[in-house]
């Protein structure tokens, strides 16, 4: 059997096993179609909330930049995983006892305010669209080369999937197909880092084999690729920036995750309030499969792209251009490789050419400057090709590349419909409005978000992992400080909460846009995006802590200029917080 059908046969199997589950699982209220009926077991739910999580972010970019910058990027794993034990410590419990469906209803209804719950509204659009691009991205990405269709088509295959799913079956059969998604995602990501693994350093265990010896040359993997790619004129894997950048990166990560619509509404879904806390650390634990082997799978790709390129070793001649292995020529057709003969030799000089220092070196071996680049995305799904590995699992990965986009992308939808119909329309337009129009709302408003994701999609600002961290950085600033404040400070009042919100997305946003502003508007006079131009070296993607700050004091400061908040809401936030009955909470 050709590959092409391999991989349509298994992405087929799977994409009829989510349509399948959403069939099954149909809402037919809007307690199922926001929270499932508030009866997911908590280890079904931290399975569900680790696919909602593992995004194409994590299963397609996150290795591909640890791959490309080395140490420095292993705040993504930091990060991402801090967040959820500041979700279990701090905001998921409090959140379930609350019993409300969504993140601007608590808003809304702890600060009293209508306009309050609007802010949220907006900041959670804003939040869950920026992150819905990376997964759209992703999952063209994968649809371009494994079923060998243009990034536009696969991007419209990936809607109607999701549309299915999602609008049939809204939290509940996204809940469902999430668990399906999750096995066939970590299966996908596992067993090619096995393989490749065990061909590197004889070790089966990736995270193990990262540490061990290089079998091909004796040395430790990770000496081994610093040497390859200092060779080359590249930064060592291992070398280590500056740890104030990468604290704040991480901290911005954690405290974004924690404010994460989609995330936050999973715990919504169980029972009662110990099983929110429970669902975090199962969560934890099915993330952690993942995170624990992409440092290895991010190194061990790095390292056999290098190999591929000169098979004899950096200091010895590139491989002929006509010569070049198969999987180059099965990835140039996506547009995602590119060589480009500089100096007519034939051969595929890769090298850093932006490296004054080894200008020299390179001009005596006769490179006129760098021939070839690559997407920092196909890392993970080019894996088994590079490798060699067997046609199923090239198939597998296939399948887990679009379960991880796909996944996450249902959860941001529905928080971004459930927001829409149940926020705006709801509670804000129409107080009236039956449950069953309410239920078609969020199901109209769950398609034209998918509209909306897909022609995003079709124009991404850039690879996934980047515009995930502006949506960090932007939940950051907004929606965390709003919920801390909302369970653990009785004096922030409605004013204060809404300044807090609009300072923190404003000020976030117009830095990002300052310093990225080439990112989403080519050819504009916006200031570059280098440290010197920083404000105080604070890169854009690490300023979300500081927008946070700005959020916290602002609100802090009206609260204390304004009136404070009624008896009853005082009262109201002493309950969330103490766990007297908690047990029996089961929201409405």
């Amino acid at each position: 059997m050709d590959q092409y059908t391999l991989n349509l046969l298994v992405v087929g199997a799977s994409f009829a096993l989510y349509v399948g589950i959403a069939i099954w699982a149909r809402a037919a209220s809007t307690s199922e179609f926001y929270a499932a009926g508030r009866g997911v077991n908590p280890v079904i739910n931290g399975m569900a909330t680790a696919a909602d999580w593992m995004s194409a972010a994590s299963f397609i970019s996150m290795a591909g930049l640890i791959a490309a910058v080395g140490y420095n990027n292993s705040s993504f794993l930091m990060g991402w995983t801090g967040g959820y034990v500041l979700l279990a410590l701090l905001l998921a419990p409090y959140l379930r006892k609350f019993g409300k469906y969504t993140v601007p209803e608590f808003i809304g209804d702890r600060f009293y305010s209508q306009g309050a719950r609007i802010v949220a509204v907006i900041c959670l659009i804003v939040i869950s669209v920026t992150y819905v691009i990376g997964q759209m991205t992703g999952a063209g990405v994968a649809f371009s080369r494994f079923l060998e269709v243009e990034i536009s088509t696969g991007l419209y295959i990936a809607s109607a999937v999701v549309f299915v799913y999602a609008v049939l079956g809204g939290m509940k059969g996204i809940t469902y197909t999430q668990v399906a998604q999750y096995c066939v995602l970590i299966v996908a990501y596992t067993i090619p880092a096995i393989f490749i693994s065990m061909q590197l350093t004889g070790n089966p265990i990736p995270g193990l084999g990262l540490f061990s010896d290089h079998t091909a040359s004796g040395q430790p993997l990770l000496t081994k690729l610093d040497q390859v790619v200092t060779d080359l004129g590249f930064a060592q894997y291992t070398a280590a920036t500056s740890p104030w950048s990468m604290a704040l990166f991480t901290l911005s990560l954690m405290i974004g995750t924690a404010g994460l619509p989609h995330v936050i509404i999973r715990f919504f879904t169980v029972p009662k309030v110990s099983d929110a806390r429970w669902s975090a650390g199962w969560a934890l634990v099915f993330i952690a499969l993942l995170y624990l082997t992409a440092p290895a799978v991010g190194a061990m790709a790095r390292l056999n792209i290098i190999d591929t390129i000169y098979p004899n070793g950096p200091e010895n001649e590139a491989v002929l251009y006509e010569e070049r292995p198969d999987w180059m020529r099965n990835w140039e057709v996506t547009g995602l490789i590119t060589f480009e003969d500089k100096n007519g030799d034939g051969r595929i000089q890769f090298y850093n050419d932006k490296n004054e220092g080894f200008a020299a070196a390179a001009t005596e071996r006769g490179w006129a400057g760098n021939e070839f680049t690559y997407n920092n995305d196909i890392l993970v799904l080019a894996n088994p090709e590079i490798a060699n590995l067997p046609g199923w699992v090239i198939a597998l990965i296939a399948a887990g590349g679009l379960a991880a986009a796909l996944s996450t992308a249902a959860g941001l939808l529905l928080a971004i419909s459930s927001a829409i119909s149940h926020d705006l329309i709801k509670s804000t337009i129409n107080p009236n409005i039956s449950e069953r129009s309410e239920l078609l709302a969020a199901r109209i408003s769950m398609a034209g978000a998918i509209v909306l994701a897909t022609y995003l999609g079709l124009n991404p600002p850039g690879f996934a992992a980047q515009v995930v961290a502006l949506a960090f950085g932007l939940a950051a600033a907004t929606i965390f400080p709003a919920l801390m404040m909302g369970i653990f400070s009785k004096r922030v009042n409605s004013a204060g909460a809404i300044v807090g919100m609009l300072v923190g997305l404003i000020v976030t946003a117009v830095y990002l846009f300052t310093y990225l502003g080439w990112f989403f508007i080519p050819d504009t006079n916006m200031l570059p995006n280098t440290a010197d131009n920083w404000l105080f070296g604070i890169s854009p993607l690490a300023f979300g802590p500081i927008g946070a700050v700005l959020n916290f004091a602002s609100a802090y400061i009206v609260s204390g200029m304004t009136q404070e908040p009624p008896e009853e809401i005082q009262e109201l936030v002493e309950s969330i917080r103490v766990p007297r009955g908690a047990s029996g909470a089961t929201g409405h």
